[in-house]
């Protein structure tokens, strides 16, 4: 019996796609065959990541794409649909992170990270789902926060945001389910990324005790999160929408 699977070049856009987890996620997407968009606030990053790609034997681009601007949004997805072909896959990973206690937050504060983890997430869901429709298929992941299972001090603005992100999903795979499109959630718990390292958590101390009570012994790193994606964008994950896949090592369960 013949148990080699084929994977369809289908084109994907993944967001904050020039560093860390995103750029996982669109070298693990394009080793697997998928052509790749990287859409990233850093436009060098992002050309940057889609050489390395190209240079390792995949086919990628990379854009200058703020998240929280929607003309830019759809500039980018207008060129991507033209020279890459259609985006069916669309991996929402841009976030802005936040440590501040609550009373000090600001209003501008608030609202950033609103626009930029949530409202984004929203921009780029509104702008694809059209050519998802279309080719009535379609993957939609959507990358949240394992905070959004009990909260974190200091981090109220992101993890409200992130949580909507969570609500947002459900809501669309109900949808979009029938036209053959699904949308889950991954909320990545203890990856060591730029972003962990920079909170509490990544202080060398607490670090290490985090890592002694992690029941798989390790922190996460950004490929364990990118293989929880290529599944679930996969024709193998049909079956599977309005999930929340938590990878985080057993933490959080």
């Amino acid at each position: 019996m013949d148990t080699t699977r084929t994977i369809e070049p289908r084109t994907a856009v993944v967001t904050g796609g020039a560093s860390g987890i995103g750029l996982a996620i669109a070298t693990r997407l394009a080793a697997d065959g998928r052509i790749v968009a990287v859409f990233d606030l850093n436009g060098d990053g992002a050309q940057a990541a889609a050489a390395a790609i190209e240079a390792g034997g995949g086919k990628a681009r990379g854009y200058r794409v703020d998240v929280t601007d929607r003309d830019a949004i759809e500039a980018g997805v207008a060129d991507v649909a033209a020279t890459l072909g259609p985006p069916t896959i669309l991996v929402n990973n841009a976030g802005l992170p936040g440590f501040k206690p609550f009373l000090d937050i600001t209003v501008d504060e608030w609202s950033s990270r609103l626009d930029v983890n949530l409202t984004g997430t929203f921009h780029c869901c509104q702008v694809v789902l059209p050519h998802m429709i279309d080719a009535g298929w379609g993957r939609i992941v959507n990358i949240s926060s394992s905070s959004t299972h009990s909260g974190v001090a200091r981090m109220t603005h992101y993890v409200a945001a992130k949580s909507g992100v969570n609500g947002l999903s459900k809501s669309l795979a109900l949808e979009f389910g029938p036209k053959g499109i699904t949308v889950n959630v991954i909320p990545p718990g203890f990856i060591d990324t730029p972003m962990l390292r920079a909170s509490e958590v990544g202080q060398p101390a607490i670090f290490e005790r985090a890592v002694a009570t992690t029941p798989v012994g390790r922190s996460g790193r950004p490929e364990d999160i990118a293989a929880a994606c290529a599944f679930l964008v996969s024709d193998e994950a049909s079956y599977i929408t309005g999930q929340i896949l938590g990878v985080n090592g057993g933490r959080n369960t």
